[in-house]
């Protein structure tokens, strides 16, 4: 209540301005003394802590016209920046409705009311208000970018293609990736219905607007893997850490299943051997390492991940280790790995897995879109010892 007492009191010293400037010239009319009245009384609420009286008297007393219009745009953009869009929407609509607006006064009126319903969360009203500024072309460099965050919002891809192809950029990024991605985002709704072709066909149309987009490269082969198209599905995840290395922890366990029914282990590890080589977290050398434990044993594999530790330090590395170590140990040793199995595993039950290249959000999944900044294909795995 505080806070907003002193907010208030600079609006009100405002009006009384407006209302001084308005009566200049007309010392002891009736109006003159109506509105002195009028002031007084707002104030009165205003110091009783009747925000609402004092505002509704302050707007009643401040005539719209030229040389306020913009006061009261001002004033409904605070309240709504406060979280108080009820009072915004009310100042908005006020002016919306006044036929003495010009053209230019009435379309600033009708972004800010937009902004407001979409800070309510009244999309469909805030939708109706930007395409009709879309429709008189005005305001387009700020109308398009929130009635994409709309259909964002929402997931209406398809209405968030035809947006986005109206823009350069989303935000710092070009429009040509960011389509690719609600591209991807419909290919994959059509893959939980069941329609591979259908998704098979709009991962096509998002490498057209990609040419590089490996979210199109990963799905692709996983729709070829569940269909049974083994070699598919390698070359597509091939493919992925060709486009993006930083995908490759997501894309070794289906590369190992697609090899194992191929019967091409072999050539799974020359590509796990490559990969260490190009890529510098600890996933190729576990896979490279449970490879090895299934053909060697524990005491080869153990062996391996040691020697690799050295190069790239990691608490999942030495976790595995641990692991690996304690089928051939015993006694006092045995108990002594399993304390430090435990104090790794505590290490790694907490850690965020992914961060935003952009903002810095941390999860423990792989977001497309990041949840914090919104935008797409950001967020990558965490590097270092507590990562990859």
């Amino acid at each position: 209540m505080q806070d907003l007492l002193w907010f208030l009191l600079p609006v009100a010293a405002a009006f009384g301005w407006f209302a001084a400037k308005r009566s200049k010239g007309k010392v002891g009319s009736c109006s003159d003394s109506m509105l002195g009245a009028d002031y007084i009384k707002g104030l009165n609420y205003l110091l009783n802590e009747q925000q609402d009286k004092a505002i509704d008297v302050f707007i009643r007393m401040l005539e719209v016209n030229s040389d306020t219009v913009e006061t009261h745009l001002a004033l409904g953009n605070l309240f709504r920046k406060r979280g108080e869009v009820d009072r915004a929407i009310r100042i908005h609509q006020n002016l919306i409705a006044l036929s003495s607006l010009n053209s230019e006064e009435r379309t600033d009126a009708v972004l800010e009311l937009g902004q407001d319903y979409m800070k309510a969360g009244l999309f469909d009203r805030a939708e109706g208000l930007f395409k009709e500024l879309i429709d008189n072309n005005v305001h387009l460099s700020t109308v398009l970018p929130l009635l994409l965050d709309i259909y964002q919002q929402e997931k209406d891809w398809q209405n968030a293609i035809g947006i986005a192809s109206q823009m350069g950029f989303v935000g710092e990024q070009p429009a040509k990736s960011v389509i690719a991605q609600f591209y991807c985002e419909l290919a994959e709704n059509a893959r939980a219905r069941g329609h591979g072709l259908e998704a098979a066909s709009l991962l096509k149309k998002a490498s057209e607007y990609d040419p590089h987009c490996a979210r199109a490269r990963l799905i692709l082969g996983n729709i070829a893997r569940q269909g049974g198209d083994y070699r598919a599905a390698l070359e597509a995840y091939e493919q992925v850490a060709e486009s993006d290395i930083e995908l490759l922890p997501e894309i070794l366990d289906d590369m190992h299943i697609c090899h194992q029914e191929l019967g091409t282990t072999k050539a799974f590890i020359d590509y796990l051997h490559d990969a260490i080589t190009r890529y510098a977290g600890i996933s190729p050398v576990l896979a490279l390492a449970g490879i090895l434990r299934e053909a060697q044993g524990s005491e080869s594999a153990a062996r391996f991940i040691a020697g690799e530790l050295g190069k790239r330090p990691s608490v999942r590395g030495l976790s595995r280790f641990i692991e690996l170590s304690l089928s051939r140990s015993e006694g006092a040793a045995h108990e002594n790995l399993l304390i430090l199995k435990n104090m790794t595993d505590q290490l790694l039950e907490n850690k965020p897995v992914y961060q935003c290249r952009e903002c810095g959000f941390y999860g423990k999944m792989l977001h497309w879109q990041c949840p914090s900044c919104k935008q797409w294909n950001t967020i990558k795995p965490i590097h270092g010892v507590a990562g990859e």
